[in-house]
This record gives structure tokens, sequence and C-alpha cells, in this order.
């Protein structure tokens, strides 16, 4: 392969590599918009935990009852 050609493949791997993760970020940061609107999360209350992370402090969101019984189950296996 020439200079040249290596060179131009650096250049269009750099571009479609920077794109994707253009793509990535920006998907990412449009499904946290959404749920926000659609009330699905409050991510307010997160970025509260910053402030108020102690130990004795109220957990953010309730656990589902199946997560608290498969914890028990991992607890008595231990």
């Amino acid at each position: 392969m020439e200079y040249e050609t290596l060179v131009e493949f650096q250049g269009w791997a750099k571009f479609f590599m920077i794109l994707f993760v253009f793509i990535v970020f920006y998907s990412y940061a449009f499904s946290i918009y959404r749920r926000e609107k659609k009330g699905d999360r409050d991510f307010e209350k997160y970025s509260k935990l910053v402030l108020d992370d102690a130990i004795d402090s109220e957990p953010l969101e309730k656990k589902e009852k199946e997560e608290e019984d498969k914890d028990k189950k991992l607890d008595k296996e231990s």
C-alpha cells in the first residue's frame, strides 16, 4: 500500500468512528430526554443524589417485589 492510500484510509476510518460515536451519544441523550418527558424516570432525583449521599438517606426508588425475592434467595445461598 502506498503512503497516500494509507493516509486516506485512516482519514475515512476516523470519520466513520467519529460518526458512530456521535450517533450513539445523541441517541442516548434523546432517549434520556424522551424518558423524562414521558414521565418514566425523574432524573432530577438522581442529580440530587450527588448532594445527599449519606448512608442513612432514603433510597431513590423502591425495589420491585421480584427483585427483593431474588436478593433474599442469593443471601440464603451465600
